[in-house]
């Protein structure tokens, strides 16, 4: 069987949470251990039918952030400790990458097109809540904060959300709306998510992927990629 041709590079795809803002993982293993819940207890309940879980409704919109916090305890008692949603919204927090922003700064001068592909959600106050795999800005960030944030995602050409669009990261169909909204095929782009669940989908389409672990590493893979130094 032939390989596919690789296409010439248009677009770089961008997860949010976990690639421009840091990962709140951390703080869930902080929560963890001061309540004396198992290592990584958060992310196993979010993980576990990730298609059809309180995480992944919230995400689609399906259900507020009130039925989410109930919702989420059911699941979580249902695996030996009950921990309220509420408190677990309450966890989602990231500081914004400067390396990363600059990173996107540098692709967008060579002329590339961006997209921000994020898994979010909408609280009862109307507030967005970007989770995408667990990041969140919430109307408790402060001014200048939030002004930070806008000023990143106005950078990007296309802001794709799973909150206004209906279906989330993983699955196919968001990234095809991406790549419809940037005019571009899959085998055009390259995509940066820190969860490799998320990349799988975008490499069978054919996307270019990268992990982002170390930043500094995704960084440096980017470049090779799109010919960039950074």
């Amino acid at each position: 069987m032939p390989q596919m041709a690789i296409l010439p590079l248009r677009a770089v795809l961008w997860d949010f949470g976990g690639v421009i803002l840091t990962s709140p993982f951390e703080a869930f293993r902080r929560y963890e251990s001061a309540t004396g819940l198992p290592q990584d207890f958060i992310r196993t309940i979010n993980s576990t039918n990730p298609h059809s879980n309180a995480w992944a409704l919230l995400e689609r919109s399906d259900i507020s952030t009130k039925e989410f916090d109930e919702l989420f305890a059911q699941e979580s008692s249902a695996r030996g400790h009950r921990v309220p949603g509420a408190d677990v919204l309450a966890l989602l927090s990231g500081d914004i990458r400067p390396n990363m922003v600059a990173a996107l700064d540098a692709v967008i001068a060579a002329g590339f097109k961006t997209a921000c592909l994020t898994n979010n959600m909408v609280t009862t106050n109307n507030d967005m809540v970007t989770t995408n795999d667990n990041t969140v800005t919430t109307s408790e960030s402060s001014n200048e904060r939030a002004s930070e944030l806008t000023a990143v995602m106005n950078r990007f050409d296309v802001i794709v959300e799973s909150s206004k669009v209906g279906v989330r990261k993983p699955e196919p169909r968001f990234y095809e709306i991406a790549c419809e909204m940037l005019d571009v095929t899959p085998g055009e782009c390259v995509f940066l998510d820190d969860l490799g669940i998320n990349l799988k989908p975008a490499a069978a389409m054919g996307m270019r992927t990268i992990k982002v672990a170390d930043p500094v590493d995704a960084i440096s893979q980017l470049a090779a990629i799109t010919g960039i130094d950074f």
